[in-house]
């Protein structure tokens, strides 16, 4: 009596995706442990940018685009077969292979989706100067904006984000977080072409990391901070010995809104300990600035508590004007 032979081994797929964020040639070790111990290593796009790097470690990577089927019977025999995904992450390839195996009648090999190389957290922002360098290039209206011609869109998307902020909308302070660093990424880009003292977004991020660093000693060095006012108090400190300004009104911006800029004079005069009585005048202007330096003491944000209490006067108002209006016609 003839023995049966056993049913030889489905074996293995193994569907390597790779970000396209991260330098080619850059992978996992679990990676690499795949590739080199694979029986075949197959990408559908011969301009990958993983393969001249994957043949230069010696692995042999053949272009080829098989059928779901294709792949299982290139895995009998317990072979181990891995796709180098393209950018589309092969979606005819996982759907063949999922329809196989619901059809219940093939015998599946072992299926893997192993992640080759990752996205850090940030990597996004890569995608959007990248395609800010496509724009400020290609398109009619963006190639030809300044700094200057773009100043006012700054301003009137801190204010949107400021009323997406007071209003506790999720999703629409999201966009407008979106709107205002375009505006960051927008200007570095402009700022790139500048003949004499040219700079990248690059240099706009590392001087804001400098800064945080050396602005934080109690994290990044050996001071020590227990209570959100010592923080404040070295931040300050920190802050006078960069500026070494001569006066605290220096660096104070005077287009900013009026309570906001009271506000912040009243601040500076009172954590320097300086002691400068209010001006004295006529009209409300004084009266405001009183009020403001009364509200900044108090810890209270004058410039928020108007626009709290003028969004309260607005909701009164559409009140009103959802009232039913005068029968004119029995006048």
């Amino acid at each position: 009596m003839n023995a049966i032979s056993p049913e030889p081994a489905p074996g293995r797929i193994v569907l390597l995706t790779t970000s396209h964020r991260v330098a080619p040639g850059l992978l996992s070790w679990p990676a690499w442990q795949a590739l080199r111990s694979a029986d075949a290593v197959l990408c559908a796009d011969g301009a990958h940018p993983q393969v001249p790097y994957l043949r230069e470690a010696g692995i042999t990577v053949s272009e080829a685009s098989p059928t779901a089927e294709d792949l299982v019977g290139a895995c009998a025999g317990d072979r181990t077969v891995v796709v180098v995904a393209t950018g589309e992450g092969e979606p005819a390839l996982t759907d063949g292979l999922a329809r196989l195996a619901g059809s219940g009648r093939v015998r599946m090999p072992e299926l893997e989706l192993l992640p080759a190389s990752y996205d850090l957290p940030g990597a996004r922002l890569l995608d959007l100067v990248q395609v800010m360098d496509q724009i400020r290039a290609e398109c009619p209206w963006s190639s030809r904006q300044t700094h200057e011609g773009l100043a006012k869109y700054g301003i009137e998307e801190a204010y949107e984000l400021v009323e997406a902020i007071e209003a506790g909308d999720r999703e629409e302070l999201r966009e407008e977080l979106g709107d205002v660093l375009l505006q960051v990424v927008f200007h570095s880009r402009i700022a790139e072409e500048d003949p004499d003292a040219p700079f990248s977004v690059d240099d706009v991020a590392g001087g804001i990391v400098a800064k945080l660093i050396h602005r934080h000693p109690h994290i990044f060095g050996e001071e020590t901070a227990e209570t959100p006012e010592d923080v404040r108090a070295q931040w300050l400190r920190t802050k006078a010995e960069e500026k070494r300004r001569t006066s605290v009104t220096e660096g104070i911006p005077l287009g900013q809104p009026g309570l906001a800029l009271a506000a912040k004079l009243a601040f500076r005069v009172r954590t320097a300990g300086l002691d400068v009585p209010l001006p004295q005048g006529d009209g409300v202007g004084y009266e405001l600035l009183a009020m403001a330096a009364r509200a900044e003491k108090a810890g209270i944000d004058p410039e928020s508590a108007l626009r709290a209490a003028a969004r309260a006067y607005r909701d009164a108002i559409r009140a009103a004007e959802g009232e039913p209006a005068p029968d004119h016609d029995t006048e």
